[in-house]
């Protein structure tokens, strides 16, 4: 499900031109708009052609609240009014154009688009840069969705479970600089408090049962498998108690020590469910996956670009076990697994399924936060491996994703996704203001 945004909506004209003409327009677009889902809106119904006008309309948007402003230009209007708007409601702002009517009797009727022209000229020249323009018949859903992203994890809670994993110093955030860039507030809990929880006898026993339905559970012990189980009761109570959004969980070296699993099995079946958990302390990765799941990305995971074939032009996207079950691609067999972790971790192992897909990265370095995105294909594979994976050929070559990747210094996690989001995701990097890489 998409992240609930709420967005103000104001459509601006000027008397000189078919003003009557543009307000029909709008009044239809209002009714398209409120199709839309999990987006609440605040219109001024009518057409805001004064300077007082946009006062009035710019404070009543303002009182409910907004993530998010559509500035229509439904004819060339006055500059004052967006200036106006900007002015008292500071959120990110989408200009739309309406595409031009006929001509009638050799007058253009909307000028609509040089309002826009109008309005990004004014808005860049007076240092605002979050806005974005379109001239088109219908919203640009993708914005929405970016702007989505951007709410969310002003509004989330991210839990960094121990810290990052021995010698991964590149998955390491300052929580300060992590808020300052993304609204998020990052709390820091011990893997004790994931683990330690109460688990009723009846709730162990169901979640024990929902282990053997999905997985192959021949390699492991009942012990192993138990403990699997008790862990993803544990960490649904952990989650709920201290109110997370999702998790970065520092899997390795102790856990398995100390507690005897690793909690890579408990992490598939946890992300199936629709739970946010990233692997080795990574908090941006965590961040990016819920950003992913607020535009609508259904079981986002964390995935290593793990292996490379150079001639034959793909990459394997690996990583130990902790992919979301029902991502399996129907044929291998999903199952249990000990290799990790001296025989203590138990894994997931499967194929993922075929298709289209996304990988994302929210990574900061050197002073910037950046968008690492790139768009391939899976591929199907026969299950060779352990841990969860998929076989994938990306849009551009592997050598030249490779070089980017190596060259900008990107983390060694990803955010997959099945789906084409890279134009969201682009914009969401807009609206942050973060550096695109590609």
């Amino acid at each position: 499900m998409k992240h609930n945004v709420k967005i103000g909506v104001v459509c601006l004209a000027r008397k000189t031109f078919d003003y009557n003409a543009a307000f029909e327009i709008y009044k239809g677009k209002m009714e398209d708009l409120k199709k839309i889902e999990n987006v609440e809106w605040c219109f001024i119904e009518d057409l805001v052609i004064e300077i007082e006008d946009a006062k009035k309309a710019a404070q009543r948007i303002s009182s409910f609240g907004v993530d998010g402003l559509v500035i229509i230009s439904g004819t060339f209007h006055l500059g004052h009014l967006a200036l106006i708007l900007n002015k008292e409601i500071r959120k990110p702002i989408l200009l739309w154009a309406f595409n031009e009517l006929p001509y009638n009797g050799g007058k253009i009727r909307l000028n609509s688009v040089c309002g826009v022209n109008l309005n990004a000229s004014n808005l860049y020249k007076s240092g605002c840069d979050n806005f974005m323009c379109i001239v088109s018949d219908t919203i640009d859903s993708k914005w929405i969705d970016a702007l989505r992203m951007k709410k969310s994890l002003e509004s989330s809670h991210i839990g960094l479970v121990g810290y990052n994993a021995h010698g991964f110093f590149n998955l390491g955030t300052e929580p300060l600089s992590t808020y300052k860039n993304t609204g998020v507030l990052v709390d820091h809990y011990e893997i004790a408090d994931m683990y330690s929880n109460k688990v009723d006898k009846e709730e162990l026993e169901d979640a024990i049962e929902n282990v053997k339905d999905i997985f192959d559970c021949s390699g492991v012990t009942e012990e192993q498998v138990k403990k699997v189980a008790y862990l993803v009761e544990s960490a649904k109570k952990f989650m709920s108690n201290n109110s997370l959004d999702a998790i970065a969980v520092r899997c390795w070296p102790e856990f398995a020590a100390t507690y005897g699993i690793s909690p890579c099995a408990a992490m598939s079946i946890l992300q199936d469910m629709g739970y946010i958990t990233a692997c080795e302390g990574d908090v941006e990765a965590a961040l990016s996956m819920y950003a992913i799941k607020a535009a609508g990305g259904d079981k986002p995971f964390l995935a290593d670009l793990s292996q490379v074939n150079l001639e034959e032009d793909y990459a394997l996207m690996w990583h130990c076990g902790v992919a979301p079950a029902g991502l399996w691609d129907g044929k291998s067999v999903r199952s249990l697994d000990t290799y990790f972790a001296g025989g203590k971790g138990v894994t997931a192992d499967f194929v993922m399924k075929s298709g289209e897909i996304t990988i994302m990265r929210i990574d900061s370095a050197r002073g910037k936060t950046r968008v690492f995105v790139e768009r391939g294909q899976a591929i199907p594979m026969e299950k060779e491996l352990k841990g969860t994976y998929a076989k994938v050929k990306f849009d551009k070559h592997i050598k030249d994703i490779l070089n980017t990747v190596t060259s900008k210094g990107i983390a060694h996690h990803v955010a997959m996704v099945y789906g084409d989001y890279v134009d969201v995701f682009k914009k969401f990097a807009n609206l942050q203001g973060f550096e695109v890489i590609e």
